[in-house]
């Protein structure tokens, strides 16, 4: 590549050079192309403002050509870019060539002799492509301007410097699998700096260097695509494929840059789902119960996404109604359930023909199907252990009630499903016969009575039966046995209600007072009915009659008139029902008829006989004003009285004004109980002798209490803790107390005191030497200080 790129510079440099001599040596010539020719014109024809005299245009004296320099040039000697001339230069050095524009003095120096410019930088034309000067010749010793400055442009000739790029890699793209031919995948563009108006340095031509022989890429467009048909994911996914970008036309000396391309198929459904064995072995216990999974098996299908979903089916098979099909969607895996129970003593293997297939199937590849794949799934049933097993869900027997003890129920039968077949024995669960009305044969299942039922008492005993095997893993089933209490006429009738006949004393004869029914406790047949009448002792009663309906009703009937409250008020009535079953019961029940007064209407107004005898005048709202009277004179005693109990007396009588309070504080300190003069201690172990004797206003003392054997001096006693257990119940015990609170505070401090002072001033900043052992012995009131001082030294000793 440089070898080229040495060839081509000098190439151009020649060029340049031959370009250079031909401008120079034509610039004289006005008819030369590409020059411009220009006359002196330095101050000669300065126009002349005589008459008759004719102005004319003046003219350059001076030529250049629009130059080009080479980029990139590396040359030990700067560039010669070309030279200036003036005509009004005669060579004898009297003129001055001024340079000035972009790059003068820097990049581009002038001879100002002779004209020639030179470029002292390399230069790069992507960095900028021609430059813009400003020519001028003027007098070596004045600086006077001889000609106007003219500009000119120097153009930086490109060379194949640049490779091209791709600004966009690297790239990915996708394609669908087995697609056809030539199907476009991606397009990838490179850019070269140079300039594409000038040669081939920016003419790129597109190949592939890896990747083939998938795909392909156009030369000029730079468009992949696919090279080979029935390209597989299946087989492989993904594809790296470099792509080549080479400028000059891709002729050799060209400068080239590559870009990776990733192409990855895409997936179709071009695979049907395929079992990975023909047949399919499960086994499932005949104690499984309906909806449990009985195994699973998967058709594998090597596509992807929707392209890849298998659902399942199950064609045909002795199994079809024993077991159901699903799909676990998270592992496309078919699931094969338990639908009913199966009995390994009944059948013990059944057969599916299960089928797999897409969903989805691409129109496409339709013809390459079938998209399904079918197996055999052959299920064993395994033995199990199972319950013994009653020939009935359940049982219902009937037995009369009131049969003796024994009597024979009903029979429950069960046996062993297993080969084994072992023996059954039979039990009742005692929660559900809480009294024990029956028992059963552990052998044979016969269930009889222990005892009379009674149907009015319970019509239905609902028990259950256990069966346990004998053997094996003690399997036991439970079926429910319902006894129905057969009834027997045993209960005799009676009446329906128990409330009393209201008669109006003008009643008139042959008035029904009342219709009567009955009830029995007793199941009724069929067109049975009650019988009613009279009982005999008053079948030939002057008062009433009765009257069956012969519909389990009779109807009462006076047969008189001239009832008076006065004479009779209440009359009993007994009535004889019989039930007409079999065996035949009846009853006597006593109907009560209570006279009443009535008005013309026959409405009652009074069925009592209290308003007789009470005096004349006092009716019923006098009666309540007066009791409303007394009760509104207690409640004005009563709260009298209350008011009254509230205001109580003190019990202590003092001059001055009622204390409710008697604190005694000495707040003083002193020199302890060597100091006499401070406080009275006498007075201090016996206030009440000091303040005198308080009488209580509530009780009146007959005699002066004598000192109590307890009580004894305690003035030179050092056992404080007795001193205060005496005071207390010293104030406990004394009926001449006040009845409020009485504080005595008794402060034993001082230095004289063997107990030293208990004030908290001083003990916190104050180390004492002080052995406090003898708080131990102060009692249980001091305990608490013992433990805090005394503890205290036997911490500082562990310590």
């Amino acid at each position: 590549m440089w070898e080229g790129l040495r060839l081509q510079v000098l190439l151009l440099c020649l060029g340049a050079v031959l370009w250079s001599s031909a401008a120079v040596a034509g610039s004289r010539g006005p008819q030369d192309r590409g020059h411009r020719h220009h006359h002196p014109s330095v101050y000669r024809n300065r126009e002349r403002r005589k008459e008759g005299q004719v102005l004319h245009r003046s003219k350059r004296g001076w030529v250049w050509n629009q130059f080009f320099v080479i980029e990139e040039y590396t040359g030990p000697d700067p560039v010669l870019v070309g030279r200036l001339h003036s005509d009004v230069d005669t060579g004898d050095g009297n003129i001055k060539y001024i340079l000035s524009g972009e790059g003068a003095g820097t990049i581009f120096v002038i001879d100002d002799r002779t004209g020639n410019i030179h470029a002292t930088k390399t230069l790069d034309r992507e960095e900028q492509a021609e430059y813009t000067l400003t020519a001028q010749a003027v007098a070596r010793d004045t600086n006077k301007p001889l000609e106007p400055p003219s500009e000119f442009i120097v153009k930086v000739q490109d060379i194949n410097d640049n490779p091209p790029v791709f600004l966009h890699g690297p790239y990915y793209a996708s394609v669908a699998e087995m697609s056809n031919v030539g199907t476009s995948v991606i397009q990838v563009t490179a850019t070269d700096a140079d300039d594409p108006t000038y040669g081939n340095s920016a003419k790129l031509v597109y190949s592939i260097l890896q990747g083939q022989p998938y795909f392909s890429v156009e030369p000029h467009s730079g468009i992949i695509r696919t090279a080979l048909p029935n390209m597989d994911r299946e087989a492989k996914q993904e594809y790296d494929v470099v792509i080549q970008a080479k400028d000059m036309g891709g002729h050799m000396g060209g400068l080239s840059g590559t870009a990776q391309v990733k192409i990855t198929l895409t997936d179709v459904n071009d695979n049907p789902p395929k079992f990975a064995q023909g047949v399919y072995a499960m086994s499932v216990s005949e104690d499984k119960v309906p909806g449990e999974e009985v195994g699973r098996l998967k058709a594998k299908d090597l596509d992807q996404g929707e392209n890849g979903l298998v659902d399942y089916t199950v064609l045909e098979g002795d199994g079809m109604n024993y077991f159901e099909i699903s799909k676990d969607s998270e592992t496309q895996e078919a699931v094969i359930k338990l639908k009913k129970p199966v009995d390994f003593e009944t059948k013990r293997s059944y057969t599916l023909k299960v089928e797999a297939t897409n969903p989805y199937v691409d129109p496409r590849f339709i013809s390459w199907g079938p998209y399904k794949d079918t197996t055999i799934v052959k299920i064993a049933v395994e033995d199990a252990d199972e319950p013994p097993s009653f020939m009935a869900s359940s049982y219902t027997f009937e037995v009369e009630e009131n049969a003796p003890g024994g009597t024979l129920v009903g029979r429950v039968h069960a046996r062993d499903t297993d080969i084994a077949n072992n023996p059954i024995r039979y039990l009742i669960p005692r929660y559900t016969d809480l009294e024990e009305f029956f028992t059963i044969s552990p052998e044979d299942g016969t269930i009889k009575t222990t005892r009379p039922l009674d149907r009015e008492s319970q019509a239905w005993h609902n028990i259950s039966v256990s069966a346990t095997e004998i053997g094996g893993h003690h399997q036991d089933a439970k079926v429910r046995v319902n006894i129905k209490v057969k009834d027997v006429n045993d209960n005799a009738p009676e009446f329906a209600t128990q409330e009393e006949v209201l008669m109006c004393e003008n009643v008139t004869p042959g008035t029904i007072i009342k219709t009567v029914s009955a009830v029995d406790k007793d199941e009724m047949a069929h067109r049975q009915h009650f019988h009613f009448s009279l009982a005999p002792k008053v079948a030939n009663n002057l008062n009433f009659s009765l009257k069956d309906n012969r519909d389990s009703t009779a109807n009462v009937m006076v047969i008189r008139r001239g009832f008076s409250r006065m004479t009779q008020d209440v009359y009993e009535l007994p009535i004889e029902i019989n039930d007409n079953g079999v065996p035949p019961m009846s009853s006597t029940n006593t109907l009560l008829i209570r006279v009443c007064s009535c008005d013309s209407k026959e409405t009652i107004l009074s069925c009592n006989v209290e308003p007789f005898v009470l005096p004349a005048g006092l009716s019923t709202g006098a009666l309540i004003a007066i009791l409303a009277c007394i009760v509104i004179l207690l409640a004005i005693v009563v709260l009298f009285v209350a008011l009254r109990r509230q205001k109580k007396e003190p019990l202590i009588v003092l001059e001055e004004e009622d204390i409710r309070e008697n604190i005694i504080t000495y707040d003083d300190e002193g020199g302890g109980e060597e100091d006499t003069e401070a406080f009275d201690i006498a007075t201090l172990q016996n206030p009440d002798g000091a303040n005198g004797f308080l009488p209580r206003k509530d009780i009146k003392p007959e005699l002066q209490y004598p000192l109590r054997p307890g009580l004894r001096p305690v003035a030179n006693s050092v056992d404080v803790d007795d001193f205060i257990k005496t005071r207390i119940s010293d104030a406990d015990n004394d009926p001449t107390a006040p009845p409020y609170d009485s504080i005595q505070v008794y402060g034993y401090e001082g230095r004289g005191s063997i107990a030293g002072s208990l004030s908290s001033l001083e003990s916190v900043t104050t180390d004492s030497d002080l052995d406090y052992d003898y708080l131990q012995s102060w009692g249980p009131r001091f305990k608490k200080l013992a433990d805090l001082y005394g503890t205290k030294d036997s911490a500082d000793d562990n310590s």
